[in-house]
This record gives structure tokens, C-alpha cells and sequence, in this order.
């Protein structure tokens, strides 16, 4: 079976050390907890945030205001990100957080907001679903608890909608992470419905929207195919298939995946040549754009080998020993003899030549 390709999470010390800083100065409100702590010394770190916020948010001299504080942190936000300068654009999106509070209040949507932008950059830019849930869980509270009336602007509420698209993706995201197919299920069917809400609003032209279509289609196929709810997940896949090809063309890198994840959910449903036919395809884009003897195309190599060696048809024989042959001098040649993905290449292609041979003594008379 294809293996799935999880959100990186990093395990080194000190990213958990700056992480775990960051999420202690955004758990403190500038009046008052949202969330309680019963670590004294997060308390005062947060208390010091605050202060400094409330300090530089005062009148004094010529000090900007704080709103225009907030207007240059966004900035500096999306400059970071830009520049994959990731701890630095956390910084700024917690100064958009304390500052949102600082203009906004505890209930207003647009401190929701800043909050769903956290919880995105945890989750996009650092791989840390823990993180992100928790932020885009007090985006979903502030913004279940602060909206009481209409919003005041058609631009209020195409923003607020676009809020609750990235809050839901955010936490659907995250929970596909963690194995928690069910969560992650629930909110992404919440995003879509959001999502088609919002297009029918702007008349499908959506600016300055965090999450893509695409995006969300390929995660709502992934929690699908975690779920094991096949069809829905082919059909996913196959809209963003179509979402790829028409804006980037048919020889787009990241349709090697999207094909692979078809093949996967065809396979499962024992639709073998179904599930070659998209392999094949993956494997001809990825031996366009890379050398014959590169990692990707070893890759794709070894999954057709697979998938033809999976039919257990004895027309399918040379078509799977060919495809294993051709993984195996691909590893070799770009990774070496000894490393683990060229090991685990063979140890495949010496199981399946196991199987044939058994099979075949079986088979004389």
C-alpha cells in the first residue's frame, strides 16, 4: 500500500523550547486569561507581554497608534513568510493577536482572526497540529461568542467567512495529523460548505483567501482516504486533479502525488489496472522533470512494481519485474547500496520474486 504523506513535525528541543515560549505569550489576553494557567512562570511571561503591549499602545510622544501598530505587524507577517523566516513571522502574528485584543476586544472577529492566522502559520509553516488546534480553537470560541448581530459590511462578512474557511481547515488539517479522522472529517465538511458559501458571495472569485480550493479538496480527499470512505476520497483527488491541470498544466509536479493518491484509493477497492493507469501516469510526469536515475523516479518506479506485482496476474510478471529492476538501479545509483530506501527496495522485490517463484513450483504438474 502507498504511504501517506503526514505533516512534518519537528522533534528537535530547542524548536519545542521557542514553541512552547510563543505559546505562552498568545495563551495570556491583554485583560484577562482566556485560557487558564496554572504555571506561575508562564504567567509572568505573559503578564510581561502584556505589559509591553499596553506600554507601547499608549499615547505618549509620538508613539504610533495601536492600530497602526497592528497594520505594520501584518506587514511584517506576510514579509516573513514570504522569506520563510518562520520563528520571525510567529512573532508578528502574536503581536497581531495582543494587538487585535488591544483594539477589538475579547469578542470581536477580527481578534478571531488573528488568531486563525496563528494557528495556520503552526500548522503551514511549522508543522505543529497540537499548536494549531489550540490557537484555531480560541479563533472558533471568540468567534462562536463575540458575533451577536449582522456584520455591519459586505467586506465584514466576506472576512468573517473567510476567518471561519481557515479556522475549520485549520483544525481539519491539524486532526489528519494526529490520526483523528473523524475530526478532521467533520471540520473540513464545515470548511467546504464555508467555502461554497464565500464563492457564491464574491461570485467564485475569492481574494486574499488563505486556503485554495485545491487545498481544501486535497485534504478533504486524504481524510477520506484515511477513513477508508474510497469513492469520496477518488473524487476529491480528482477535482483537485482538475484544479492542477487548469492552472498549472498536465505536467505539474504535484500531480505525482494527487495520482498516487487515486491509485491508493483504487487499490484498496481492488481496482488494480485502474490503479496502475494512474501510477503509470505519475510516473511518466516524474520521468519528465527528473533524471531516470533520481530518487522521485525509483519512487515512482517501485509503486508501479508494486501495483503490478498486487493483480497477481501471471500476464503482469515482467511489467512488475521490470518496474522493481529499474527502483532498485535508480536507489542505488542515487542513494547508495546501503541506505534504507534502497534496502527497502530490495527487500520488496525479494519478497515478491519469493512469491513468484513458490507460486510457479506450485503450478508444475
Amino acid at each position: 500500500m502507498m504511504q501517506d504523506s503526514p505533516i512534518y513535525i519537528p522533534t528537535d528541543s530547542s524548536h519545542g523550547a521557542v514553541d512552547s515560549h510563543l505559546s505562552q505569550e498568545i495563551s495570556t489576553t491583554v485583560s484577562e486569561h482566556l485560557d487558564e494557567s496554572n504555571n506561575e512562570s508562564t504567567a509572568r511571561d505573559s503578564e510581561g507581554e502584556e505589559k509591553k503591549m499596553r506600554k507601547k499602545a499608549l499615547p505618549m510622544d509620538c508613539a504610533p497608534a495601536p492600530n497602526e501598530k497592528l497594520e505594520q505587524a501584518q506587514k511584517m507577517a506576510e514579509k516573513f513568510i514570504k522569506e520563510k523566516e518562520v520563528y520571525k513571522a510567529n512573532r508578528e502574528l502574536i503581536r497581531c493577536v495582543a494587538l487585535s485584543r488591544i483594539i477589538y476586544g475579547d469578542g470581536h472577529w477580527q481578534l478571531a482572526q488573528a488568531f486563525a492566522n496563528l494557528a495556520h502559520s503552526y500548522l503551514i509553516l511549522q508543522g505543529l497540529p497540537a499548536q494549531a488546534i489550540e490557537h484555531a480553537e480560541s479563533a472558533k470560541r471568540t468567534m462562536l461568542t463575540g458575533i451577536h448581530m449582522p456584520p455591519a459590511t459586505p467586506e465584514d462578512k466576506r472576512e468573517i467567512l473567510g476567518t471561519l474557511v481557515t479556522i475549520y481547515f485549520t483544525l481539519g488539517v491539524a486532526h489528519l495529523a494526529q490520526n483523528n479522522g473523524k475530526e478532521s472529517y467533520l471540520s473540513l465538511q464545515k470548511a467546504e460548505r464555508l467555502m461554497e458559501e464565500l464563492q457564491e458571495l464574491d461570485g467564485r472569485v475569492i481574494m486574499g483567501l488563505k486556503i485554495s480550493e485545491k487545498d481544501l479538496v486535497i485534504a478533504l480527499g486524504r481524510t477520506c482516504l484515511q477513513q477508508n470512505k474510497l469513492d469520496f476520497a477518488t473524487s476529491y483527488f480528482e477535482k483537485a486533479v482538475d484544479a492542477v491541470i487548469s492552472t498549472e498544466g498536465d505536467t505539474s509536479p504535484e500531480l505525482i502525488n494527487l495520482y498516487q493518491k487515486i491509485a491508493q484509493s483504487e487499490q484498496l477497492k481492488k481496482n488494480h489496472e485502474r490503479a496502475i493507469a494512474y501510477l503509470l501516469q505519475a510516473h511518466s510526469i516524474c520521468m519528465a522533470l527528473h533524471k531516470k536515475l533520481s530518487v522521485e523516479a525509483a519512487q515512482t518506479g517501485l509503486l508501479l512494481g508494486k501495483a503490478y506485482a498486487a493483480t497477481g496476474d501471471q500476464q503482469h510478471i515482467e511489467a512488475a519485474e521490470m518496474y522493481f529492476t529499474e527502483s532498485l538501479i535508480a536507489y542505488q545509483a542515487a542513494l547508495g547500496a546501503k541506505d534504507s530506501l534502497t534496502l527497502t527496495a530490495i527487500e520488496e522485490f525479494s519478497k515478491w520474486l519469493v512469491y513468484v517463484g513458490k507460486k510457479q513450483v506450485s503450478s508444475c504438474p
